[in-house]
């Protein structure tokens, strides 16, 4: 549950949650990590203390387990719309999320229970939980997508932190063009060429041919400005983009009944899905390679 409120210092967000989803040492991770960032100067919306003076309070729900009060000043501006959607702004994202990446490097949790779960945890992959069992196709994808996945190198210089969820509904920009990112609730330790991929995902939908160049070109070229990634990672972005793509399929058999879809999005995401991904077709065709000039010099 979210809330505003305002103080006589400023305009704050109140999130409440409940300990059956997060720990509280989970909340802890997420909101430490978070400050860190803010402290590097990188645009996130950074936690705040309670009049205890804790960034994480705990409730009592009467029932042995507790609500868990988080509070975040609230980020500037206003979802990007229309026209500032473009290069400029794709740039500036892709600056924050290099920044993010490279403060990350040198980031250890101060407490040791507090470190977040992998990317590959169970508590973050639910995928075949949720994929009907007739999609025998799409789980045997799914199951060899995850093996090659979990033998990419771990090197500190392209795995740490990462935000996971970075689109475009999760950050504000205001009125100079400063972004501020938030909804750091998912985020997990992974490879940094993931969480590039994720904000790839949903922000070059539809017109892949003509979208992803536009968008890429700026966004690289942003991300080298602020953290050094070995291009060869480019190749990785198809089989996260995969990923997604199946556990999106996951989510929304989880959520809706596919049968009788009425969310827009939803419905368009879903049309024809199940048929391309048993041809075993790309999430996106584009050849990521091609942009490697952009993540060195």
């Amino acid at each position: 549950f979210m809330y505003e409120f305002d103080r006589p210092d400023g305009e704050y967000i109140l999130r409440l949650g409940h300990s059956f989803r997060r720990t509280p040492e989970l909340i802890h991770g997420e909101v430490d990590w978070l400050n860190y960032l803010a402290a590097g100067g990188a645009g996130v919306a950074r936690a705040v203390l309670s009049q205890n003076g804790e960034l994480v309070e705990q409730i009592p729900d009467g029932l042995g387990e507790q609500f868990l009060a988080t509070a975040f000043v609230k980020a500037r501006g206003s979802p990007p719309k229309g026209e500032r959607r473009n290069a400029e702004l794709f740039e500036r994202w892709g600056q924050l999320i290099g920044r993010m990446h490279r403060l990350t490097k040198d980031y250890t949790p101060p407490n040791p229970a507090w470190r977040r779960p992998e990317w590959d945890s169970e508590t973050s992959m639910e995928v075949m939980q949720f994929l009907p069992a007739e999609a025998v196709e799409i789980r045997a994808q799914f199951q060899a997508l995850m093996a090659h996945l979990q033998a990419l190198p771990k090197d500190g210089e392209s795995y740490g932190l990462v935000h996971q969820d970075a689109h475009l509904e999760n950050f504000f920009v205001d009125e100079a063009g400063n972004i501020t990112l938030f909804d750091f609730d998912d985020c997990v330790y992974g490879h940094f060429i993931y969480d590039i991929a994720m904000v790839i995902f949903y922000a070059v939908m539809g017109d892949f041919e003509r979208r992803t160049p536009e968008f890429c070109l700026p966004f690289l070229r942003g991300y080298r400005s602020e953290n050094q990634l070995d291009p060869a990672w480019l190749s990785e972005i198809p089989h996260f983009l995969k990923l997604r793509e199946i556990d999106m399929i996951a989510l929304i058999h989880r959520s809706f009944d596919v049968n009788n879809l009425t969310d827009p999005w939803v419905a368009w995401f879903m049309d024809g899905r199940m048929e391309r991904m048993r041809r075993g077709e790309p999430y996106n065709p584009v050849d990521f390679t091609q942009f490697a000039g952009l993540l060195v010099g």
